[in-house]
Order: C-alpha cells, then sequence, then structure tokens
C-alpha cells in the first residue's frame, strides 16, 4: 500500500486520537497538498516545526496501529467478508432443502451485502 493511502487510513481510524494542530496540520498537507512553507506560514511557526509536527504524528499513528492494530484487523475482517460475500454469491434456492433455510439465506445475503458496502471500496 502507498504511504498516503497507509496514512489516510491510519488516520481514518486514529485521527480522533490526534490533538486539533496534529489533525489540522496533517489536512493541510496531506488533503490540501500545501507545502511545508505554505503551512508554516498559516500556522505562524517554522517550517522545521511543521515538518517534526508531521513526522512526529505519522509515527503516533504508527505506534497506535502497533498497539492497537485496528487497521491490520479491518484488512482480516474485510477479507473474510469478501470470501464469505463469494461463497454465497454461489449459493441459489436448490441447494437448499426447505423454504425457511432459502429464506434465511437470503436474510443474510442481503445484512452481507450492507455490509460489505460500508467497508469495500469496490
Amino acid at each position: 500500500m502507498e504511504k498516503l493511502a497507509k496514512i489516510a487510513l491510519l488516520v481514518d481510524f486514529y485521527g480522533p486520537l490526534l490533538t486539533e494542530k496534529q489533525r489540522n496540520v496533517w489536512e493541510l498537507h496531506y488533503q490540501h497538498d500545501l507545502s511545508l512553507a505554505e503551512i508554516a506560514e498559516v500556522e505562524h511557526i517554522s517550517r522545521q516545526a511543521i515538518h517534526d509536527l508531521i513526522k512526529r504524528t505519522e509515527r503516533i499513528l504508527a505506534e497506535y496501529e502497533e498497539k492497537l492494530g485496528l487497521v491490520q484487523r479491518f484488512w482480516a475482517e474485510r477479507e473474510k467478508l469478501t470470501e464469505v460475500k463469494t461463497l454465497a454469491q454461489g449459493l441459489n434456492e436448490q441447494d437448499f432443502t426447505s423454504r425457511s433455510a432459502w429464506e434465511c439465506y437470503q436474510q443474510l445475503h442481503v445484512l452481507i451485502n450492507e455490509v460489505y458496502v460500508n467497508i469495500s471500496d469496490d
């Protein structure tokens, strides 16, 4: 995964744990594509201080992931859900011995698709 995408995902999960200044500088740099000098001017601090803040923020996000593992768990669960969705797509009404089993499957299929749409970028 490219660095920016990885950092963006870390911010999605752990952004609320950052300070307001960290979030603001991260947003200016990565989402608005401002240079360090431009951010320094906006924030009224040195370019070096902005650089240090961005690097520290990246390190903090990596440490959160190392300790909590939410992103790693997200990808693992997404992979499992993709596999379940694929397996479920291969079933049809004739695969079930009773009408109630088929109806239960259809309900499960709807729920799986709802969850999948919420976590997938497909």
